[in-house]
């Protein structure tokens, strides 16, 4: 089986959970390459300084220094698990796709030169079209942090904690043209601890859902993915803002 991994340059939580994830590959999976795009926690990609400023809007001074600092570590001092660093460890390239557009005519041709059987998107921050969807065999998957169709869009991790949610999870689904919908093939849960602070909770569903996807791989393959729609329109996240993140911690909640 052929694939493709869009992702995005995530340096904070990524890149140990990519490693994971290439390493426990089923042996009949080949990796032609990752897309990497533009690191954004907002949906979208945007200028650096436009990034710095979002994430103080949001989190504040402290918190944003505490981003700062750690983003610094790992580019000093825990490169390894630099997206880009994982891909030349494992010998993977990466695909550059004409303009950063994953949408354009050009990409379109250079990526089905590569006669793919699925695409994997995890935390990728463009709108799949149409043309791209139906260009693998098997179409396109994508992981989403939380249990569909509650908490589709950003951040799900931060308002499930917020909102006092007993369990979290993860969704593997293939793509449609919607905003996290889609059939479902797999979903796993695990339990929200007292203990449980933002960070730790990002780590536990990144590699819970490292291993939904080698599930969904597996079904897929094996040609036994049976897959569901929930019946209910579920809810809708957007980037938390000061208020949002004022009110978790005010609660007890932890970001670290």
């Amino acid at each position: 089986m052929r694939i493709v991994i869009f992702t995005q340059n995530d340096v904070f939580y990524l890149g140990r959970h990519l490693d994971y994830l290439i390493k426990n590959m089923p042996s009949f999976v080949q990796i032609d390459g990752f897309v990497v795009l533009g690191f954004s926690p907002f949906g979208k990609e945007s200028y650096l300084l436009k990034k710095i400023y979002r994430i103080y809007e949001s989190f504040g001074l402290f918190y944003s220094l505490k981003y700062m600092i750690k983003y610094l570590h790992i580019q000093i001092f825990d490169r390894k698990y630099l997206i880009r660093n994982i891909l030349n460890k494992y010998n993977i390239p990466e695909i550059k796709l004409p303009n950063n557009n994953i949408n354009s005519a050009q990409s379109l041709n250079m990526l089905n030169s590569l006669k793919l059987d699925l695409i994997i998107s995890i935390s990728a921050n463009q709108i799949f079209k149409k043309k791209l969807l139906q260009l693998p065999k098997y179409g396109c998957i994508n992981l989403h942090t939380a249990l569909l169709p509650k908490y589709k869009g950003l951040m799900p991790t931060f308002w499930a904690l917020k909102n006092n949610e007993p369990e979290i999870g993860v969704t593997v689904f293939f793509m449609d043209e919607g905003i996290d919908t889609g059939d479902i093939i797999v979903q796993d849960k695990l339990p929200i601890l007292p203990s449980d602070t933002l960070e730790l909770l990002i780590n536990k569903t990144k590699r819970l859902g490292m291993d939904a996807i080698i599930k969904a791989i597996n079904l897929i393959y094996s040609g036994n993915a049976k897959t569901f729609r929930p019946p209910e329109e579920g809810s809708y996240y957007t980037f938390p803002t000061r208020k949002d993140v004022n009110e978790f911690i005010a609660s007890g909640k932890l970001l670290w």
